[in-house]
């Protein structure tokens, strides 16, 4: 299986486990910087050069061996879980995508015929009823991950503990692994502990994110979304992941952390 979602910088500074939906985008473009001085102009997940991949069959080696060998300092990132799913549902079924086309072709049209969501009308701009939609939404996220039908789960709402156990169960390991929500902190801490080719200042680094602007603007507070219902399909769905990041299951609109993560543990029940 190697080493699935994992990208680290060409001078082998640090490794990054990207988890989708957890400010991969900014984290990238900040791992790109490091080494050329410069931002990449575009996407960061467009990149084929600048930045290993281990989609790219030629990093593949030189990951696997450092990950196997923990040469560098490894690290992901991770997000609550209402807010990540959420952020989903706006960004990929309702947006339209930067190829100005509808995520994964025929997923809306389905959704919208087997469990009767709206996005907005064709451009993602008509009003509709977000709460209604998303939490119909829901429903689809659960069966696909729960049953893997109509779908097989996509990366952006399948667990973020399922996507950082890889890293682990392949033979690496984590050195730190942060909140999106405290993302200064986090990463300043990573950028400590590693020497790059170009410094890093995160007060002055612009944030990318790619996502914005693809859908319609959310138009209710987080909770509002989330009735006793769609907090239990989101217990059943994340539970993993509210436990191993310390979030708050039982208040959507409480998005920090209520703990502190414990990397030991992590290692421990996500390497089994």
């Amino acid at each position: 299986m190697g080493f699935p979602g994992t990208w680290m910088t060409e001078s082998e500074s640090v490794v990054y486990r990207v988890v989708p939906k957890c400010a991969c985008s900014t984290i990238g473009q900040i791992l790109y910087y490091s080494d050329h001085g410069q931002f990449f102009d575009g996407d960061i997940h467009d990149a084929k050069a600048g930045l290993h991949k281990w989609s790219l069959e030629a990093s593949q080696p030189l990951i696997e061996a450092n990950a196997k060998a923990h040469k560098s300092y490894a690290f992901t990132c991770v997000r609550n879980p209402y807010t990540r799913i959420l952020s989903s549902f706006f960004d990929k079924i309702c947006g339209i995508q930067r190829n100005g086309s509808r995520y994964r072709g025929n997923l809306v049209p389905m959704l919208i015929q087997k469990y009767g969501i709206e996005v907005g009308g064709a451009d993602g701009t008509e009003e509709f009823d977000q709460i209604a939609s998303f939490r119909r939404f829901l429903l689809f996220a659960r069966d696909s991950i729960r049953w893997r039908r109509p779908m097989e789960p996509d990366i952006h709402w399948s667990a973020m503990s399922g996507h950082v156990s890889t890293y682990i169960v392949n033979g690496g390991r984590y050195d730190a692994i942060f909140w999106t929500e405290a993302f200064n902190d986090g990463l300043g801490k990573v950028l400590t502990q590693i020497e790059t080719p170009h410094p890093v200042d995160l007060a002055t680094i612009p944030r990318f994110n790619e996502s914005e602007g693809h859908g319609p603007k959310r138009l209710h507070p987080v909770e509002d979304y989330f009735d006793d219902l769609s907090m239990h399909l989101v217990y059943e769905i994340y539970k993993r992941d509210f436990d191993m990041f310390k979030y708050d299951a039982r208040d959507p609109s409480n998005k920090m952390p209520v703990g502190e993560i414990d990397l030991n543990e992590v290692h421990a029940k996500l390497g089994e």
